[in-house]
């Protein structure tokens, strides 16, 4: 058996591999986009502009610098959530969906630190609500995984896809990689955020909608079965019938890790019992309505408030 000997490094040996880190001294261009990263993370937006008022400057606004881990400008304002800059640099034609070495983008690290002025400010300029096509995560998943509603409801608005997008191919489909939004706001316990996707039309059985994907899995989890295993409550299976999942989709199967509580109780009463013709009509109606955001559709039909308030799950059916 061949023994691995370990590397000794010295100081020097270490002292120079993070030199390679380092942006180039000499770089003309290099020194100009550190110049325009470090206005950005001082948040000094006048200084900003008057350097991209130069036209050296501006040539270097989409270049990344920085020790380590070079970055643009954008996507350092995006990260820090620094505004005013962040304006300064879409003014000035800042590419709003560049990707960083894990292919973020400017909206993913918006996102992932909650800096939703930032994250209205990138989707108003026209940036991607998906993300990166590249990078398995994406801001929508993030939004939910942290239970931010107002962040989620932000790019649900700009038209977020709600259900989970192949990023992976076909032989790597597993179990994992089917998993939404919807799933993961469930297993976190935000359910602010599992009514949104819902209201915005996600998958209530499998939130995903590729059939290859779910073909290539030899069980795939229900969202009502995803609910049980980790303990939701019974609000969670109420508004997975409401919005339609199939009650006799899933295969219980009750062991000892299966909490015995309001909520299985609910789903096995569902079971028998049929849905009323309201909820029916709900369900009809709501298809019907070609938007992710129904509500303005819903709100423009000439019937009473309390009817339109219940087509918006807002209130109890009314009686």
């Amino acid at each position: 058996m061949a023994v691995v000997q370990p590397v000794n490094m010295s100081l020097m040996d270490v002292s120079k591999i993070f030199s390679l880190l380092q942006p180039k001294e000499e770089d003309e261009d290099g020194e100009q986009a550190r110049a325009l990263n470090d206005a950005v993370g001082a948040d000094d937006a006048p200084l900003l502009s008057q350097l991209l008022a130069q036209e050296k400057y501006q040539r270097c606004i989409n270049a990344p610098s920085g020790w380590g881990v070079p970055v643009t400008p954008l996507r350092t304002a995006a990260a820090l959530g620094h505004l005013k800059c962040l304006e300064v640099l879409l003014e000035h034609g800042a590419e709003i969906d560049v990707l960083d070495v894990k292919a973020q983008t400017p909206l993913f690290t918006a996102v992932s630190g909650k800096h939703l002025d930032c994250v209205a400010a990138l989707l108003k300029a026209g940036a991607d609500p998906n993300g990166s096509q590249y990078n398995n995560c994406s801001p929508v998943l993030t939004a939910a995984r942290e239970g931010d509603v107002d962040t989620l409801r932000e790019l649900l608005r700009f038209g977020a896809e709600v259900d989970v997008r192949p990023k992976v191919p076909e032989w790597a489909s597993n179990a994992t990689s089917c998993r939404g939004p919807l799933y993961i706001s469930a297993v976190y316990g935000h359910l602010g955020c599992f009514k949104l996707l819902l209201l915005h039309g996600a998958n209530p059985n499998y939130n995903c909608t590729d059939e290859k994907m779910l073909a290539r899995i030899k069980q795939p989890k229900t969202v009502v079965e995803v609910c049980l295993r980790y303990g939701c409550g019974v609000e969670y299976i109420q508004l997975l019938v409401d919005f339609g999942a199939d009650v006799y989709l899933p295969t219980l199967i009750i062991d000892k890790t299966t909490k015995q509580n309001e909520a299985l109780l609910l789903l096995l009463r569902e079971r028998v019992c049929p849905k009323t013709l309201m909820s029916q009509a709900r369900l009809a109606i709501r298809r019907h309505i070609p938007f992710a955001d129904k509500d303005p559709a819903i709100d423009s039909l000439d019937i009473p408030l309390v009817l339109r308030n219940y087509l918006k799950h807002i209130n109890a059916e009314p009686e």
